[in-house]
């Protein structure tokens, strides 16, 4: 794995999650997925009876072998039925070195991004005083403005189906130092992210909207964030062994499990996030139970049922015939079942929590390692599908190829983005490798790149309906949504619905920009590496060169242009390196060699125009044709990393990322 991506994976699960589903809002199409390929299992199909000793034999088969697989320190698996806890299971340790063993009672996980369902739903306990319009412009909460865009105001409903349309914001997302912790005031007031998206259209996941929801419950309420959590929640669900609060409070320091990158390195320092509504939030198995089963008892004590049942209903669907949105919660796509759920990722806690709603079950995981080859992802999106299959199986369906598979397979061919990205900074680069690139095969099938089985083998996908593909030999779902004949975005049903992938626009598009920028580094290092060489050899050998006056100068400046553009893609190498080996860095501690970089990047644009002056002198100079050929080959590479440099925004004013 490359370090960019590295970086990317690191960066983008960070406070995120990545089990299945699809959401945001729905987006016309003149053709689309309307009906979604999988059925509800009919009654009497065969499964296994959900017991307490059945999903233990079966948990004590399956996660031990997978901890130790994957290089996992620890996880807490929790079951919950018909308003009981049914099991509730520790694996592994809490902490290697002393040997503690995980305690679902008393071990305290990170859940990242999960927390978001406990903002959720303190926003709709005050919802539900009539303190808070789901509808109204979110302005009216707050205390500094989040500036006008597209001619529409923001809503809690926007923030809470994540279609508000901010960027991806990345700066201070993690440290370890509280001095460093900031207020939700200050960390939302002292930069408001780019809208690259009208409200209520694309899906795009934000830790800021949600974030900002968090610091609108502590306005309305009155009450600072995590003490609202405190007393109108978790206090009556008696979660005694559960906080939003940072620095972790003394009296919770004993259970608060260790985090790993792997199961033989070293213990990790408790995280500390400034988006703490959006991911800060710490608790057992045993304590999230009550919180599963209040949901599932629509509400009860936390909700009414009306407005429980308004948060656990589809609000948006981005992708038609794909599991959308609720409010908060994402729909799961799982043997046709009614399942809303959430997932969550610190940089080294990993989670999911998802509600069978029909079934009144509940199932939460929790790992405290990313473990090797980050295996902590596909050993939980494996637990949530076995357990799917074991308890509720649904007979495999064999629906016939489209007579459209070739055609719509054509037109589903190129590079996409996803819709949840950074525009506006330097954090677009971290959007060039590993773009998916969706393929037509011989057979008329399609493939995604990165989409791969549990085995690692590429996943392909053949047309079943009007631009809905079913996995061959599995159960995924792939839809996309077209206009005028062109896609415009598609999801697979197992990812989360709070992005869609969208064909990359010409200045993100890494098909084309990768290859051309490599070419270019190739081009001005040869040239880098030549000038002194050629300077050397000519020395020895008591030679002088053949230019002198004007033409050596642009001679020598263009060499010097070549050496800044080559310095300035290390730099950024470099920054992408450090950032891959710890987010620690996203505390602000690059931003001085970051003004360098930009400084240096005007200097060598400053170089590009010598570069291309230089051309002139030459092709009207008497020196050969290699000379002069070489001289426009290395104008035309410093014409491309100038606009590499700033399509990229590699010079902005602002070091907000």
């Amino acid at each position: 794995m490359t370090c960019f991506r590295r970086a990317l994976l690191a960066l983008t699960a960070l406070l995120c999650i990545t089990a299945p589903v699809a959401a945001g809002t729905p987006q016309p199409a003149a053709q689309s997925a309307t009906t979604p390929v999988a059925e509800a299992p009919p009654s009497g199909a065969a499964g296994h009876e959900l017991t307490a000793q059945d999903v233990n034999t079966w948990l004590d088969g399956l996660m031990p072998y997978g901890l130790q697989n994957g290089d996992i320190a620890g996880a807490v698996v929790v079951v919950v039925k018909d308003g009981k806890i049914l099991t509730k299971r520790g694996y592994g340790y809490a902490d290697v070195a002393k040997r503690t063993p995980v305690d679902p009672d008393r071990t305290m996980f990170r859940v990242g991004s999960t927390s978001k369902l406990f903002t959720w739903t303190a926003v709709m306990q005050l919802v539900q005083q009539g303190k808070i319009d789901l509808d109204a412009d979110v302005n009216q909460y707050l205390d500094f403005q989040i500036p006008p865009a597209f001619g529409k105001p923001i809503t809690m409903r926007n923030l809470m189906t994540h279609t508000a349309g901010f960027e991806e914001t990345l700066k201070h997302l993690i440290n370890v130092d509280p001095k460093n912790l900031r207020t939700l005031h200050d960390a939302l007031a002292s930069w408001v992210p780019e809208r690259i998206y009208p409200p209520g259209t694309v899906p795009a996941y934000s830790n800021y909207g949600a974030t900002l929801a968090g610091y609108i419950v502590q306005r309305v309420s009155g009450e600072k964030f995590d003490d609202y959590i405190a007393r109108h929640i978790l206090k009556p669900l008696d979660m005694r062994h559960s906080t939003f609060a940072q620095p972790l409070p003394a009296r919770f320091k004993p259970f608060v499990s260790k985090g790993y990158a792997t199961a033989d390195s070293d213990a990790q320092p408790f995280e500390l996030i400034d988006a703490a509504p959006a991911g800060a939030f710490s608790t057992t198995g045993a304590d999230i139970a009550q919180f599963m089963i209040a949901h599932l008892n629509r509400g009860g004590p936390l909700l009414d049922r009306r407005t429980a049942a308004m948060m656990h209903s589809r609000a948006t669907q981005p992708i038609p015939g794909l599991p959308g949105m609720a409010l908060g919660f994402y729909q799961e796509d799982g043997n046709g079942l009614n399942i809303i759920g959430h997932g969550g990722d610190t940089v080294w806690f990993h989670s999911d929590l998802h509600l069978y709603m029909d079934k009144g079950i509940g199932l939460f995981m929790s790992f405290n390692s990313r473990g090797k080859e980050d295996a902590a992802y596909p050993l939980r999106a494996k637990l949530f599908e076995e357990f799917t299959d074991r308890y509720f199986p649904v007979p495999e369906k064999h629906l016939p190829t489209a007579s459209t598979a070739k055609a719509h397979g054509q037109a589903m061919a190129g590079t996409y983005l996803s819709s949840r990205r950074a525009t506006s900074s330097w954090a677009r680069l971290f959007y060039l490798p590993d773009q998916p690139t969706v393929s037509l095969n011989p057979d008329d099938t399609i493939s995604v790149s990165g989409l791969n089985n549990a085995a690692g083998v590429p996943i392909t996908w053949r047309e079943v309906g009007p631009w809905q593909w079913h996995e061959v030999g599995g159960q995924g779902r792939l839809n996309a949504v077209v206009r005028d004949g062109k896609v415009v975005s598609f999801a697979n049903a197992e990812f989360a619905p709070i992005m869609t992938f969208m064909p990359a626009p010409f200045a993100l598009d890494g098909a084309w920009i990768i290859p051309a920028l490599l070419i270019a580094l190739v081009v001005l290092l040869v040239t880098v590496i030549a000038w002194p060489t050629v300077a050397l050899v000519r020395r020895h050998y008591g030679r002088t060169g053949p230019l002198s006056g004007r033409p050596l100068l642009l001679h020598r400046l263009t060499r010097v242009t070549a050496a800044l553009y080559v310095m300035i893609v290390a730099m950024w190498f470099t920054f992408v390196s450090l950032l891959s080996a710890s987010l620690l860095y996203l505390d602000g501690r690059l931003d001085i060699w970051m003004r360098l970089a930009q400084l240096l990047a005007v200097i060598a644009i400053i170089g590009t125009g010598i570069a291309c002056w230089n051309v002139w002198v030459q092709l009207r100079g008497e020196r050969g044709w290699w000379p002069k050929l070489w001289s426009v080959v290395i104008a035309l590479a410093c014409l491309f990393m100038t606009w590499f440099v700033i399509a990229e925004h590699l010079i902005p004013s602002s070091l907000n990322y």
